[in-house]
């Protein structure tokens, strides 16, 4: 099979391309600029360079819920030479994993651009060629667990109080109502979403972050909520089996794995990177001060920091999922999370800690 694989610098598009070479497939990836050499070494990859938004494709004044148009085929821009619509029409199957990740109130319209049309240039072209498409949303544009309650792909949107409606939960969101109206259109597709996926080849890094900012200090006090902590080489998985299942065309599968506490998982992440564990979660007040700091920080120096109100609110919601229809219609599986929290330690130790701090898992 020949796959063209969007996100390929990232976390999960990068290994989902190794995954795919390992088992002979051949792989297209797109990228914006040339890589370093190092994230596609040794793999037989052929580049395909461009913006998943061209300048002259920017938003044509759509509504959010608008569908594509009048045909799924009939796009904004000439396909003519358009080196993304021409390298789909070459494959078999089209892996959608690029995405902006900003988790805050600003960067809307730009969020929109990347996620929302984005993805409707992927759509239009996998329905102009007829190709199947894997398109990866995210468990925050679905529905929401609680402390008591885990959610799976028939929740209710606004269980539990609903997402935090930031940039990232409405343009994925978007996103994937994009490749859902596109369904009717033509588009033949399964939509993938994953939990909160750590693991080797975070070449940016993206998720590891968090494992980065609990190994710069000690952080007595962690965010009260939880994730569902899934190793990204198990997502990547379960992606490409997707893309072979004989599966109801649009069917959904969430892609997650272990649902933790985020005092539990920063305290495993500390372990490994030499940090001293949090003795508690936030309670609401200190949640409360610290999304104010954030937003007044933000104001200040014009630049939203990570830690802001939308940021903090999605880390005291219970991000808990239930991939027991992916396990049963995929055969999707989820590993040990002690592998999956060392491998990632190991990757993020050896490329983004000074070899000083590091430790022994």
């Amino acid at each position: 099979m020949r796959v063209f694989v969007t996100g390929g610098t990232g976390l999960l598009g990068n290994t989902v391309i190794r995954q795919l070479s390992e088992r002979g497939d051949a792989v297209l990836a797109l990228v914006r600029s040339e890589p370093d050499a190092e994230v596609f070494a040794g793999l037989d990859v052929e580049l395909v360079h461009s913006p998943l938004v061209p300048p002259t494709s920017q938003s044509d004044g759509r509504p959010e819920g608008e569908t594509i148009g009048e045909s799924a085929g009939a796009s904004t821009a000439d396909p003519t030479n358009d080196p993304v619509d021409q390298a789909i029409a070459e494959c078999d199957a089209v892996v959608h994993a690029a995405a902006m990740i900003h988790l805050g109130w600003h960067q809307m319209d730009q969020s929109m651009q990347v996620n929302r049309e984005g993805t409707r240039r992927i759509v239009q072209s996998c329905v102009r060629h007829a190709k199947r498409l894997a398109a990866i949303g995210t468990v925050n544009a679905i529905a929401l667990g609680s402390p008591h309650t885990i959610a799976d792909e028939t929740t209710p949107l606004e269980h539990a109080g609903g997402q935090i409606p930031c940039a990232y939960v409405q343009s994925k969101r978007a996103s994937v109502d994009v490749v859902r109206q596109a369904i009717p259109e033509g588009l033949e597709t399964v939509i993938l979403h994953p939990g909160f996926m750590l693991g080797p080849w975070d070449w940016k890094p993206s998720s590891g972050r968090m494992m980065l900012e609990v190994g710069s200090g000690w952080k007595p006090i962690a965010p009260s909520g939880g994730c569902s902590l899934c190793d990204s080489r198990d997502v990547a998985a379960g992606v490409i089996a997707a893309l072979d299942a004989d599966c109801p065309n649009g069917r959904e599968y969430i892609l997650a794995g272990h649902n933790w506490s985020y005092e539990k998982l920063w305290t495993e992440m500390a372990k490994r990177m030499g940090t001293r564990p949090p003795i508690r979660s936030a309670g609401p007040g200190i949640e409360y001060l610290a999304g104010l700091a954030g937003d007044f920080w933000g104001r200040v120096t014009g630049r939203e920091p990570d830690f802001n109100s939308a940021g903090v609110r999605m880390s005291s919601q219970y991000h808990w999922y239930s991939s027991r229809r992916a396990e049963t219609e995929l055969g999707y599986r989820i590993r040990d999370a002690q592998e999956t929290l060392d491998a990632a330690a190991e990757w993020i130790r050896d490329r983004f800690v000074l070899p000083s701090k590091a430790v022994a898992s």
